[in-house]
């Protein structure tokens, strides 16, 4: 049948979202379960004789409520109220309700009034309560219960079935395809599931219901229109049905159950008669095959050669892996069955089970235990007959390979040790013979421990009379006596070697003293010729006193060196003695130094003509640096004056601009006068830049006779030049204020005296702080927007400083006692009389020429009277002076 397969996977789909419905009750949703819980109350309430039609009305009294209860539980409640009254009903219906929460289930909103006076939505909750309690939560399947193991139980029911995805309680089911499945899974004679389609929901679910009505006791709790018609249908009402499907299929179950034990019980009985009968015939064969075994195990008769014995030990690793394993997992499964049968046994509340006599786990373990001492004793017997006979051997196989890798070893070496080579030798290779003699000697002392072994290994074999012994006795007896021989030999080549290297190393010895003191000598030599003919760049007396002292110096070390060279050269004479003397054979010059006496001598000449070269130039730059200290000196008396002069009149301008000293014209005369006289001061700047200019020439770049350059000079002769004249212009810009304004005297003076005051820095300048504390001081109580509306009339350009002039431009403002509009125009008509117009020509007369033409020139542009050319009346007159904002 292609409608089940046991061994068909579902993917489930994702659950969809369960809908709230606590607060609102479909009609069709209520419809649904009316019919589902009337009906499953119905199915308990006909086992006590009675049934429900009505489901608000007849839960009204409490009795039915009551009854229900008691049937669905077993229990018995307390005694009903049998009267009429309200408060009986609502006695009853507690007393159920009360019986409900006894069993742990919180009833939220559900009260007696509410049941007696028929509320639907209240009696409904009430009965889901009491089948969730009841039916529902006592469900348990794979961990999960209530709810969830109902779900899980119908999905793993109707897994193997296509078309079924079981994933709720409500959409799941309406096209009946699961509550066939369900029927179909443990009744298959009750529905031919393949004839069934998923399009068909009707005939489905009719044929679910009725199926499950006639044949397993479950009353039709919906009508398949009502789930067919309904979007979602009620979960609750299909977990009721749902739930009826459980326990009606759970009950068969067990009863399939009962049966299957009993049968269980048998097969039980049957396989542990024959584990018996497997113990009994496996334990004999195995007792058999340990008496057969052991008396093999226990002959020691022993072998004349290996190969016999060899073969019996290749005998032995047969048994070992071929034939004991086996009967080692015959042993090991003998005792597991054995406890498994004693285990069976015991959980069947049988008696345990008894071998037969000699056949228990204990004298299997016994006679196993025999087996094994016998092994291990022939295993022991046979390897030390082995190791005696591999003794043999072994000796005589490792008397046979030293004595081969000895005679290999001494072949030629009587021969080397007789050669003459030295003779004809240099050091370096009387040194390497010597070296490599060393070498043979630790070699051979090396060797002394495999001849004291080759003579043990003699003896031993000896000892253990081994056949081959004359053969044996005869080689050790020539390989000792070759040794003795390489050690005489030996040591007649070192006495010869060491000869040899004594006369070459005194030889050896002078050639490495020429070539110390040749080198140092030589390199002197070139040291000082490189020297006496460097060219050499000075810039101070000093320097060329320097050089001077050390030439001279030099010249007194020529003596010590002409010394040097004589000892150097009678070195290299007497190795030429000792060569004729000895008849030494030197192959090649000295190998410590190229160097020769002839280029020793050649070297030394050239260093005394040298000499009176440099002599000459020493002088001759001795005579120019006088006179560049001569320039050094005239231009450092020079701007040792010219500078401080500078800084003192730079001092003086500054505190002549800041001290109160008479007048502001007083002042500007006394600037006057210190530019008249920084002026004068020009030509020694000249002259200084002429000596200057000398120095340059001569390229001097240094004078310890001052802390002043050209350039220090300059810069400060241009800042002096300023700061007079922007100091001038600053008191200049006082006094038109002064005048302007109508500013006293005194309080110019006042005025410089706050600036200096809050001056701190004396730079001639107030910073913002500074400022406002000056303000502060002269009673200006002002905020923020107010400062900075000051800071922008005395510091536009927003450098954050107040300069003086700033300082009394704003303080002048604030204090001026300026002209009115009514005072100019009373002006204007006293200059115009009647005509209410000024011409150019009065202008002239009545006012200075200086300010008359500047009058002038700011109305041309303004000129406004039509019947005088020229001419301005009052509104022209007031915006050329005061521009059209202050009209």
């Amino acid at each position: 049948m292609d409608h089940y397969d046991p061994q068909q996977t579902n993917d489930y789909m994702q659950p969809e979202e369960d809908w709230d419905r606590d607060l609102l009750l479909d009609p069709a949703w209520e419809k649904q379960q009316r019919k589902t819980f009337t009906a499953w109350c119905n199915s308990h309430l006909r086992k006590a004789g009675t049934q429900i039609e009505n489901i608000e009305e007849d839960f009204r009294d409490g009795l039915k409520l009551m009854l229900l209860l008691e049937v669905i539980s077993g229990e018995r409640l307390a005694k009903p109220e049998r009267g009429k009254m309200r408060v009986h009903k609502i006695s009853n219906v507690n007393k159920a309700l009360d019986f409900i929460a006894s069993k742990g289930v919180k009833l939220v909103s559900i009260g007696a009034e509410e049941i007696v006076d028929g509320n639907v939505k209240m009696t409904l909750g009430m009965i889901w309560t009491i089948i969730l309690r009841f039916a529902i939560q006592d469900i348990s399947v794979e961990e999960t219960s209530a709810k969830e193991g109902l779900l899980l139980w119908c999905q793993r029911k109707t897994a193997p079935y296509k078309n079924v995805n079981i994933q709720n309680f409500h959409i799941s089911w309406k096209d009946g395809l699961g509550f066939c499945a369900l029927i179909h899974r443990h009744r298959p004679e009750l529905i031919d599931y393949g004839k069934l389609r998923k399009d068909d929901p009707l005939t489905n679910l009719n044929t679910a219901f009725d199926v499950a009505e006639k044949y397993l006791d479950i009353p039709k709790m919906l009508d398949a229109e009502d789930i067919v018609g309904t979007a979602r249908p009620d979960e609750k009402a299909i977990m009721t049905y749902v739930s009826s499907f459980y326990h009606a299929f759970s009950g068969a179950q067990k009863a399939e159950t009962a049966a299957n034990r009993i049968c269980k019980v048998l097969a039980v009985n049957q396989e542990n008669e024959q584990l018996m009968e497997d113990y009994e015939k496996l334990a004999s064969d195995l007792l058999e095959w340990i008496r057969r075994t052991i008396p093999w195990l226990e002959n020691r008769a022993p072998e004349n050669t290996m190969q016999a014995m060899q073969q019996k030990l290749e005998d032995f690793r047969d048994y070992r892996r071929l034939h004991k394993p086996p009967k080692v997992q015959e042993k090991c499964q003998l005792e597991i069955n054995f406890n498994t049968l004693q285990t069976k046994l015991r959980l069947s509340n049988r008696p345990a089970f008894m071998p037969s006599e000699g056949k228990m786990v204990s004298d299997i373990n016994n006679a196993w235990g025999g087996l094994e001492q016998a092994e291990k004793g022939y295993e022991e017997w046979l390897l030390n007959e082995i190791r005696r006979l591999e003794r043999l051997d072994h000796l005589a196989e490792k008397f046979r390979q030293k004595a081969s890798i000895h005679e290999s070893w001494t072949d030629g070496k009587e021969v080397m040790l007789q050669q003459k080579d030295y003779e004809i030798a240099t050091l370096s290779e009387i040194k390497a013979l010597l070296k490599k003699h060393e070498a043979f000697e630790s070699d051979l002392a090396a060797h002394q421990d495999r001849v004291e072994q080759i003579a043990a290994i003699a003896q031993e074999l000896n000892e253990l009379d081994y056949y081959d012994s004359p053969s044996v006795n005869a080689r050790c007896q020539k390989i000792c006596d070759q040794w003795d021989n390489l050690g005489a030999l030996t040591q007649k080549r070192r006495e010869a070697l060491e000869r040899t290297e004594k006369l070459l190393e005194t030889i050896d010895q002078l050639y490495l003293e020429y070539a110390k003191r040749a080198a140092p000598f030589n390199n002197w030599m070139e040291g000082a010729m490189e020297d006496l003919q460097d060219t050499f760049i000075v810039h101070t007396i000093e320097e060329i006193q320097g050089l001077t002292t050390a030439h001279e110096q030099f010249k007194a070390t020529l003596p010590d060196a002409d010394k040097e060279r004589q000892a150097i050269l009678g070195i290299h004479n007497e190795v030429s003695k000792i060569v004729q003397t000895y008849h030494v054979n030197m192959a090649g010059t000295n190998p410590y130094t190229t160097i020769t006496p002839q280029e020793i001598n050649g070297k030394w000449e050239h260093v005394r003509q040298l000499v009176p070269r440099r002599d000459q130039a020493l002088m001759e730059e001795h005579a120019r640096q006088q006179q560049n200290e001569r320039l050094r000196k005239q231009f450092g008396a020079q701007a040792n004056v010219i500078g401080p002069w500078i800084q003192t009149k730079m001092e003086e301008i500054g505190r002549i601009s800041i001290e109160m000293h008479g007048t502001l014209e007083d002042q500007l005369n006394h600037l006057r006068q210190y530019e008249k006289s920084i002026v004068n001061y020009k030509p020694k700047i000249d002259q200084l830049e002429g000596d200057h200019q000398q120095i340059q020439e001569a390229l001097i770049f240094d004078n310890k006779h001052t802390n002043y350059t050209m350039e220090h000079i300059r810069v400060g002769w241009e800042q002096l030049l300023t700061t007079i004249a922007r100091t001038i212009n600053e008191v200049e810009n006082q006094i038109l204020t002064r005048d302007a304004k109508g500013i006293s005297q005194e309080q110019m003076n006042e005025f410089r005296a706050s600036f200096n005051h809050f001056d701190r820095k004396k730079t001639g300048m107030m910073d913002c702080e500074d400022f406002r504390a000056c303000l502060i001081s002269m009673g200006y109580n002002m905020g923020e927007a107010e400062f900075a509306r000051i800071m922008s009339i005395v510091d536009p350009n927003r450098i954050g400083v107040v300069t003086f002039q700033a300082f009394i431009d704003f303080m002048s403002r604030e204090t001026a006692d300026t002209d009115t509009a009514d005072q100019v125009m009373a002006s204007f008509k006293i200059l115009a009389g009647d005509k209410n117009y000024i011409t150019v020509d009065e202008l002239r007369r009545e006012l200075p020429p200086d300010q008359a033409e500047y009058c002038i020139a700011r109305m041309a542009p303004y000129h406004g009277h039509d019947a005088v050319p020229g001419a301005l009346d009052y509104m022209s007159f007031s915006t050329a002076l005061y521009g059209e904002s202050d009209l």
